[in-house]
């Protein structure tokens, strides 16, 4: 498969989860967390879908379109391994959205890194939360979600944090 052609399955697979996660939390309180802005494609989709929720993004280095860069009190600069476990004083369990979108062309550190981050993320998510991540996310209190039929596995995944009892 050409390098084009695994990118758009990349992005397909991508919108469809995203869209699969902003419907699992519609009802639901909580903010959305964006780990990792990039170009700020994901970010426009989600704020286009969820367009009434908080979304709070956390970049190392933001240079994404400007017209895909959220407004500062929503920009949470600096590497993610000290930013995001800083935040868990402000949003623990309050996060019902949480996308990790880390990974580099490095899959190896892509994986190790979201397994340094997992640890960090569980405070932070409510009962019921969705995590929508491009890179597998093992241990943790979440479960694989059913991935939307146009989803290969292993192309992107999906988990809940199980419900409060």
């Amino acid at each position: 498969m050409s390098r084009l052609d695994s990118n758009i399955r990349r992005l397909v697979a991508q919108r469809a989860c995203l869209d699969r996660a902003a419907a699992l939390i519609r009802g639901r309180e909580g903010v959305v967390f964006e780990l990792g802005l990039g170009n700020g494609r994901t970010y426009d989709h989600l704020r286009e879908n969820l367009p009434d929720r908080a979304i709070y993004v956390f970049e190392c280095l933001v240079t994404a379109h400007p017209d895909c860069v959220p407004a500062a009190e929503y920009l949470i600069v600096g590497d993610l391994r000290e930013t995001l476990p800083r935040a868990a004083a402000r949003f623990r369990a309050r996060v019902a959205l949480l996308h990790l979108d880390t990974a580099s062309s490095n899959r190896a550190a892509s994986e190790r890194l979201a397994a340094e981050l997992a640890p960090h993320m569980a405070p932070l998510l409510r009962p019921g939360a969705v995590i929508a991540s491009g890179l597998p996310l093992p241990g943790g209190s979440w479960h694989p979600l059913p991935l939307p039929s146009e989803v290969e596995e292993g192309r992107y995944y999906l988990y809940q944090v199980p419900p409060a009892a």
